[in-house]
């Protein structure tokens, strides 16, 4: 089995090392960015000229990229997968993807004779380096369990969640409640501090009660360091919670947090925090009250 595999950044990078090294099958690479190219090819991976390339030459051809539209360009546009895939073939999108685009892309490759399953991803650019990460399947079934020796190269809990887009689905479920836990750790650490408990000593009470969760392990980490390089940024948090309440708008589901997490987000971005680490939405309490809550040097 031959595998392509486009988009190798923070996310796609390590998951592609892991089936070069893993998964035993000949794996082809593009990106835009030459440097995340030789990583992949210094451990066994081959480098495409191009998209068209790869997806001529490829069985089951793979991507991992930032937003619905890039995916969109990368399948339905010019020199992309639906104009040189062949017939036959496998198209797994990893990308935390709408729903809706992913179903729009599945009709459009079916008319080409190519299978289309969405295979999003949790756990960080550390799960993707570790083989620990989740994997939320949509699709044929049939399909799903032929890949699975692919996604047991880089994944550790795979599983089937049912039709086309159902991948997607829980994955924006899940990073719904992951952010707004965020926005409740931001909320709580600030409160204690402005009222003059230590904030690490107020951490190590929350690690180990009630409120404890991965996280507000991640924003009291983060926020105690003053550290925001980003693992996952604002800007893909906000993308990701706007791709949730388009869900619930579609479904007329009435969500009450969210929306304000979502703001606490967008209030974030017009700071200039969008390129930092998504636990930076604690950085909107800090600038808006002048205090930092750290831990003591």
């Amino acid at each position: 089995m031959k595998i392509g595999f486009i988009g190798i950044g923070h996310m796609g990078g390590p998951m592609c090392r892991n089936i070069i090294k893993h998964s035993g099958f000949e794996v082809s690479v593009f990106d835009l960015n030459p440097e995340a190219v030789q990583a992949c090819v210094d451990v066994g991976g081959i480098a495409s000229a191009s998209m068209a390339e790869l997806a001529a030459n490829s069985d089951v051809i793979m991507t991992s990229l930032p937003m619905p539209k890039d995916v969109e360009a990368v399948t339905l546009g010019p020199g992309g997968i639906a104009e040189n895939a062949k017939s036959g073939s496998i198209y797994i999108d990893l990308s935390t993807n709408s729903p809706i685009m992913v179903k729009k892309i599945a009709v459009e490759l079916e008319k080409k004779g190519i299978t289309t399953i969405d295979a999003p991803v949790s756990g960080g650019t550390i799960g993707a380096e570790k083989r620990t990460i989740a994997i939320m399947v949509g699709g044929d079934k049939s399909t799903y369990e032929k890949c699975m020796p692919i996604f047991e190269s880089f994944g550790a809990n795979i599983s089937h969640l049912g039709d086309i887009g159902s991948g997607c689905i829980a994955k924006i479920v899940n990073n719904m409640i992951a952010f707004c836990n965020m926005g409740a750790a931001a909320e709580g650490l600030m409160l204690g501090a402005a009222a003059g408990i230590d904030p690490e000593a107020l951490n190590q009470v929350i690690r180990t009660s009630s409120g404890n969760s991965m996280s507000y392990r991640g924003v009291a980490y983060k926020t105690l360091n003053g550290d925001w390089s980003p693992s996952f940024t604002i800007d893909l948090a906000y993308k990701d919670m706007h791709l949730a309440l388009e869900l619930a708008d579609e479904l007329a589901v009435p969500l009450q947090v969210s929306p304000q997490v979502h703001n606490l987000m967008r209030m974030a971005k017009g700071m200039g925090f969008g390129g930092d680490d998504a636990t930076a939405i604690m950085r909107v309490y800090e600038e808006t009250l002048g205090r930092e809550v750290r831990k003591k040097s």
